[in-house]
C-alpha cells in the first residue's frame, strides 16, 4: 500500500500582522522619544498615566517614520491630549 504525501497542495498565504505588531526600530529614529518615555516611567514609578505626553509622541514618531500603522490618536486614547493641543493652537491664532 503506497500513500503520496503531497507537500505542494496546500500554499503560504501571507497576512497582515496583529493590531499591535510593527517592525522593530531598527535604526534608532524614535529611540530618543523611547528613552524619554521609559525614564517618565521609571521616575513615576511606572505609573503610565503620567507618561501620556511621551507616549504619545513616541507612537507618533513611530507612525511618521512608518514603523507602525498611522492611526487616529483619539483611536489609540489620545482624544483628551489631542483636544487639549488644538486649543491651544487656536488660542495662539
Amino acid at each position: 500500500m503506497s500513500t503520496a504525501m503531497n507537500f505542494g497542495t496546500k500554499s503560504f498565504r501571507p497576512r497582515a500582522p496583529d493590531k499591535g505588531s510593527f517592525p522593530l526600530d531598527h535604526f534608532g529614529e524614535c529611540k530618543t522619544f523611547k528613552e524619554t518615555y521609559m525614564r517618565c516611567l521609571k521616575n513615576n514609578r511606572f505609573d503610565n498615566s503620567r507618561c501620556r505626553e511621551e507616549s504619545k509622541e513616541y507612537l507618533e514618531c513611530r507612525m511618521d517614520r512608518q514603523l507602525m500603522a498611522k492611526e487616529p490618536l483619539e483611536k489609540l486614547g489620545f482624544k483628551d491630549l489631542v483636544d487639549d493641543s488644538q486649543k491651544e493652537n487656536e488660542a495662539k491664532s
